[in-house]
């Protein structure tokens, strides 16, 4: 049974970063041509208006589900996250954004070893430094750009987010924790929104609204994701987003990877599949 829930929650997580990396194209797209936490507000506030109906029509009991200090911690490193993420992917290639994006499953192995008490079994070390190399290679210094070290922090961001879903009640709603999850973002990204407001055209707004959409979807299908199942056994699922990025930025941007870049690329996806290593691993 558990098995089962493993292997939904894996599923379930590849999904998501398909609806992800579709949103990174978007944003691609959007080239920077709104101010950072205005973009972010706007996002958030069309959130809020498609979540909103739903909520109204859940039972009154659980309108208060997730009003509490998990979420509210989480709306605010969702608000430096969705910065630091359009700051990165207008100005590195998609491959190379989310090469530092997906960082954040390398970070949530210690954190829920930590923070959550987990005891992954030792494939999953080797697996996540299989991974870090791949991400070394990624970054070598004639790569290097310093909007790099802007996507770890939305690596950081993420990480915590994904742990503390943990931390959740197992029956909480999930419009509940959406809405309240929303809500707790704006005060933040309308006060930073503030020092840099200007006029934003129809064709960006539709662009954020596409946006929306696919990162809503996202952190739906996380949620339900990261309660199926540990942390630890699935958070390598998040690597295969990357996959999706680097199709996507070679089909529409022209962005091919150089050979090293491809090999890191490689190093980060492969640890999350079903390989017979990890089999002699366990049973040794």
């Amino acid at each position: 049974m558990q098995h089962k829930s493993t292997t939904q929650a894996i599923l379930l997580l590849v999904l998501a970063n398909l609806l992800a990396s579709l949103s990174d194209v978007s944003l691609k797209v959007l080239n920077g041509e709104v101010p950072t936490f205005q973009y972010v507000f706007i996002r958030q506030m069309i959130s809020l208006f498609f979540i909103l109906p739903f909520w109204i029509r859940l039972p009154k009991v659980k309108y208060i589900e997730g009003f509490d200090m998990v979420t509210f911690w989480r709306a605010q490193f969702i608000v430096g996250g969705s910065a630091c993420a359009m700051i990165a992917i207008t100005h590195l290639t998609l491959a190379t954004a989310n090469a530092m994006f997906y960082v954040a499953p390398l970070m949530m192995l210690p954190m829920s070893i930590f923070l959550l008490k987990e005891t992954p079994p030792l494939s999953k070390y080797i697996a996540t430094g299989i991974g870090f190399i791949g991400v070394l290679i990624v970054l070598r210094p004639d790569q290097f750009h310093w909007a790099a070290i802007v996507a770890l922090g939305s690596a950081l961001t993420m990480a915590f987010c994904n742990v503390f879903i943990r931390r959740l009640p197992a029956g909480q709603h999930l419009i509940s924790t959406l809405f309240w999850t929303t809500i707790m973002t704006l005060p933040l990204a309308l006060f930073l929104a503030s020092f840099e407001w200007e006029v934003v055209s129809l064709t960006n707004i539709l662009w954020i609204v596409a946006i929306n959409i696919f990162v809503l979807g996202y952190h739906a299908i996380v949620v339900i994701a990261y309660k199926k199942a540990d942390v630890s056994n699935i958070a390598l699922a998040e690597y295969s987003g990357l996959a999706f990025v680097t199709l996507f930025g070679i089909m529409w941007f022209d962005e091919i990877p150089d050979l090293l870049t491809g090999l890191g690329i490689l190093l980060i996806v492969i640890p999350m599949m079903p390989l017979p290593w990890k089999k002699w691993i366990r049973k040794a």
